[in-house]
């Protein structure tokens, strides 16, 4: 049986939490100025097809790791977190793998049972495919907070944009304990070249890890 460290079971659980989490909660009238800025928000990210660059992720016990990452809209994208991290998400399309790039071991759910599904959606409609509970508008930011039902744990999640740009800027999610993952990105480059390698999920490493 494999043993982790302490450290790497903490952030394992915060790269779950980053992509594996479900939300519940009520759902609050917007006004027609919030429904606008999200609608906004809506059209920026539909026109963003590709994206890559930095990243940094706050746990909830405090660590920091950093890394790099690549989008492809529709359903593909990679956290590659920077040693000495072990680390690697990818979402192919259809299904999101978490692996510990050290261990040899991985992890995988379908893509429609998590968050990413509607960040990564040919069409994004924030106000369609997720409940908003709150839109906050302020000079340089804008804050949006969701809930999402899927088949994990229940929690919040938080998007924060430019309020000029409407670029993601970070977002953290709230797990039902209270606790806070928070991953912001910088060095942001959109609607760039990528390469369809970044996104293959190595599914036959679990059958391997069985036989083993």
């Amino acid at each position: 049986m494999l043993i982790r460290s302490f450290a790497l079971v903490m952030m394992k659980c915060a790269a779950v939490a980053l992509i594996a989490l479900a939300v519940s909660g009520p759902a609050v009238a917007l006004s027609d100025e919030e429904n606008k800025t999200l609608k906004e928000v809506n059209s920026y990210f539909n026109s963003v097809k590709t994206m890559h660059g930095d990243f940094v992720q706050f746990g909830p016990d405090g660590s920091q790791t950093e890394g790099k990452f690549y989008l492809a809209r529709p359903g593909k994208v990679r956290f590659y977190y920077s040693p000495p991290a072990r680390l690697d998400i990818i979402a192919d399309g259809k299904s999101v793998s978490v692996k510990d790039r050290k261990m040899a071991t991985q992890d995988i759910w379908p893509l429609n049972q998590t968050p990413l599904r509607f960040l990564l959606a040919d069409n994004i409609d924030l106000q369609q495919d997720a409940e908003v509970t709150n839109v906050l508008v302020e000079e340089d930011l804008i804050t949006v907070t969701l809930t999402d039902q899927t088949t994990f744990n229940s929690g919040m999640l938080t998007l924060i944009f430019d309020a000029k740009s409407y670029d993601l800027k970070q977002w953290t999610v709230t797990d039902a304990q209270g606790f806070d993952t928070s991953v912001a990105v910088y060095n942001v480059v959109a609607n760039g070249p990528t390469n369809p390698d970044l996104f293959k999920i190595d599914y036959l490493a679990n059958v391997r890890e069985r036989q083993n």
